[in-house]
């Protein structure tokens, strides 16, 4: 805690076993002992026990309770301390809401969801809000003149809670949520726990940016993997990662359904026709400055409409502690690295472009997404058969692209890569011919190349062109864009 902090910490035992129970913030109304899991309530100079908190999740987050860092806002830097941990559920997934105490007294939450982050503060609407139901995903609307894309309205509820917290939504029992996301990246939040609503506002942020300390160390975590035996064919499977919700058997190659929890029912799907990735999962590489792992593969065909030829791509699902999630796609055009956006592009009321971060984007191609092969650790319900409908966009700097079920709209930002740099990443050098695109660039004569050679190659390409469009039959010429939007639940439910 920063010493320049107003607010003097309060200290009063708990109701439950007598040990100590602190408040840091005049605003925090109540707590959870950590040595006992009681609920208390502060009222006034007397804290009163109001029920037992349940066991937290294990997210394996790096973050954790004193945890302090520094977030420029509003053109300066605060110092902040986490304070307090809340877990909610949805249909889309769980997540975390980290309270942060800020040297100034007030607070904010450090939303994190599948190692995405957002840093949010309370907001004031400028108006009476309508009742969530009047939200509907992919509707637009505006807060105080912004306007804004409706990414996720449903029940919610809370799981369990750790340290000091500002609210507590009734455990287990469901309230109603409503989340908003600009094109310029902002996150605007409606708890309709609370009356009046409770909104915050805010934007994606890096763990590094934050100058955290006091983090998790990598010898603290607990690498022990969860494991169970296949429903299929009853071998050992074992889980790296907490948040996973559907695997593959490493046995028989079944595909495993985990989203009621490995002590649910489990269900497993039969994969036949094994297909072998070109990079193994497990590989480890570093891309853009950063140390990813292959957690899981998935491969995809799609069709045009109007169109019976199909085509196919593949994905690869990286893992970074501190980034969270990302795709490494393997398309017919080339490599590209993309993630999850957490503003929401604008859609050109036609269609044909989009706009996001002050970027504007052309549609390249439109078509519907199937997925027909899965390996590895999927953190959400992953299937065979799972179909979205996609759209790619795309500028000079960058790929844009769109993908909704009927459960959810999911937007991805990326950039494309090099073979070269996909190989030397991975250090699969020796593969580089495998791992080779149409993503060449154009040609340049080499050093020792004469003016004949190159009018000969020329020429040459020119034939084998007029060949080939001739021995097409005049058949559909579509490939797809390597910006692809990924998986559904590709944010994690979005939240935050």
């Amino acid at each position: 805690m920063s010493p320049s902090a107003p607010q003097r910490h309060y200290r009063a035992p708990c109701p439950g076993c007598g040990a100590p129970v602190e408040f840091c913030s005049a605003q925090s109304t109540h707590a959870v002992c950590s040595y006992c899991q009681s609920t208390v309530v502060r009222q006034g100079e007397v804290l009163a026990r109001i029920g037992k908190m349940a066991e937290l999740f294990d997210d394996h987050s790096p973050l954790q309770l004193m945890a302090s860092g520094r977030m420029a806002l509003d053109g300066k830097a605060l110092a902040f301390t986490l304070i307090g941990r809340l877990q909610f559920q949805s249909a889309a997934g769980r997540w975390t809401e980290w309270v942060a105490y800020l040297e100034d007294g007030s607070r904010a939450t450090l939303g994190e969801d599948n190692g995405s982050y957002v840093f949010t503060r309370p907001s004031d609407p400028g108006r009476a809000l309508p009742e969530a139901a009047r939200f509907r995903v992919g509707s637009s609307t505006a807060i105080n003149g912004q306007p804004y894309s409706v990414s996720f309205s449903g029940p919610v509820q809370l799981l369990a809670a750790q340290g000091e917290l500002p609210k507590l939504p009734p455990l287990g029992q469901p309230f109603d949520l409503v989340e908003l996301r600009s094109s310029s990246g902002e996150v605007l939040s409606i708890d309709y726990g609370q009356q009046p609503p409770q909104v915050e506002r805010g934007r994606a942020v890096r763990l590094e940016d934050l100058q955290l300390q006091g983090l998790k160390s990598e010898s603290a975590k607990d690498e022990a993997g969860r494991q169970f035996n296949c429903p299929h064919c009853g071998a050992p499977v074992t889980l790296e990662l907490a948040s996973t919700k559907s695997c593959t058997c490493p046995s028989c190659n079944s595909l495993i359904d985990l989203s009621q929890g490995i002590g649910g029912e489990l269900r497993a799907a039969v994969q036949d026709e094994p297909v072998q990735p070109l990079i193994a999962l497990g590989s480890k590489g570093q891309l853009q400055g950063v140390h990813w792992q292959v957690v899981g593969f998935q491969h995809r065909m799609g069709v045009a409409a109007g169109d019976d030829e199909h085509f196919g791509w593949s994905e690869y699902l990286l893992y970074n502690q501190k980034r969270g999630f990302a795709f490494l796609v393997d398309a017919e055009d080339g490599w590209s690295l993309v993630r999850p956006t957490t503003g929401a592009p604008q859609l050109a009321s036609n269609g044909q472009s989009a706009t996001y971060l002050g970027q504007k984007y052309q549609l390249q191609y439109s078509y519907q997404a199937e997925t027909t092969y899965v390996l590895g650790e999927f953190y959400w319900p992953v299937a065979r058969g799972q179909q979205t409908a996609n759209r790619d966009f795309a500028n000079a700097k960058g790929l844009l692209s769109l993908e909704q079920s009927p459960q959810e709209l999911t937007w991805s930002c990326g950039d494309k890569l090099s073979a070269e740099t996909v190989a030397r990443a991975f250090g699969l050098e020796q593969k580089k011919e495998l791992l080779a695109r149409g993503d060449v660039g154009p040609f340049i004569a080499s050093k020792g190349t004469g003016c004949a050679s190159v009018i000969l190659i020329a020429v040459v390409l020119l034939i084998l062109l007029i060949l080939l469009s001739d021995c097409s039959g005049g058949g559909s010429n579509y490939t797809r864009s390597s910006g692809g939007s990924f998986g559904g639940y590709s944010s994690g439910g979005s939240h935050k």
